[in-house]
């Protein structure tokens, strides 16, 4: 249902019922499916894809070049999957050469004035609070959750079942299932009602309190305390998941907090 008062452009491709809003402005090269809501004043810029029954709300901008100097105008994209809402005032930037596109995963809230930058990649069941900005390239895996006013470094990797405490700076990965606060940002233990909420057994939420136990509590330093979860820990999809993480690090991960 397109209002008069939007502008469409003709070479789009927009689903039969998608709900388009006054004011909006949907440019040439943007794929929108089926049961999605866009309102008003929302801008939707060339390569934007938006999937199904999203849910985007007034002053949303998808899909302006990137905000970053070694942009020189190749085609890129923003690709959103089905079922996410994205609040009022939200901007999403395509990609640059180096990744090629932005994504937003399904299912994910991004609350309002939140900022994704150019080449982020955001899993599924995301929850981003209002004002949370994500520089270049950070990556965000399943079922995180950011608290309001945070900033994230460029190129800083946040695991799945992450909880991050409000108003904080994230400057070093976030390894899997833990809670983070404090500035410098520091562990802070385990997501424990994320993860229950989410189903863990407790011998499960038992098991990654164990292994971050080693890595955290126990006085190794990151390598030995991998060394010593990989001899006396039994291999499940949870401990490799953290062990990777860990392995993979580019920025290494967020420190302990030990109170002076």
């Amino acid at each position: 249902m397109k209002q008069p008062l939007a502008y469409v452009h003709p070479e789009s491709q927009i689903a039969e019922n998608v709900v388009i809003e006054p004011f909006v402005t949907i440019d040439k090269d943007v794929i929108i499916g089926e049961g999605t809501r866009i309102g008003s004043n929302v801008t939707i810029l060339p390569g934007t894809r938006i999937g199904k029954n999203c849910n985007i709300f007034p002053g949303a901008v998808i899909g302006a070049i990137p905000q970053d100097l070694k942009y020189k105008g190749e085609y890129t994209t923003v690709e959103i999957g089905d079922n996410t809402t994205i609040r009022e005032f939200v901007t999403i930037h395509r990609g640059t050469a180096s990744k090629g596109k932005t994504v937003v995963g399904s299912n994910c809230l991004l609350m309002a004035y939140v900022h994704v930058a150019h080449d982020c990649f955001l899993g599924n069941h995301i929850i981003m609070s209002n004002s949370v900005q994500l520089a270049g390239e950070v990556v965000i895996d399943d079922w995180a959750i950011i608290s309001g006013m945070t900033g994230v470094h460029q190129f800083v990797h946040i695991g799945s079942h992450v909880m991050i405490g409000a108003a904080t700076k994230v400057r070093k990965d976030v390894p899997p299932y833990i809670k983070a606060d404090r500035d410098p940002l520091s562990y802070e233990g385990i997501n424990s009602i994320g993860l229950r909420r989410r189903n863990f057994s407790n011998e499960k939420i038992r098991e990654i309190q164990d292994i971050y136990r080693y890595i955290y509590l126990k006085g190794f330093n990151t390598s030995q305390a991998i060394e010593v979860i990989e001899a006396e820990m039994p291999a499940t999809p949870e401990r490799d998941e953290i062990i990777l993480f860990i392995k993979d690090s580019k920025r290494g991960i967020i420190r302990g907090y030990f109170p002076e």
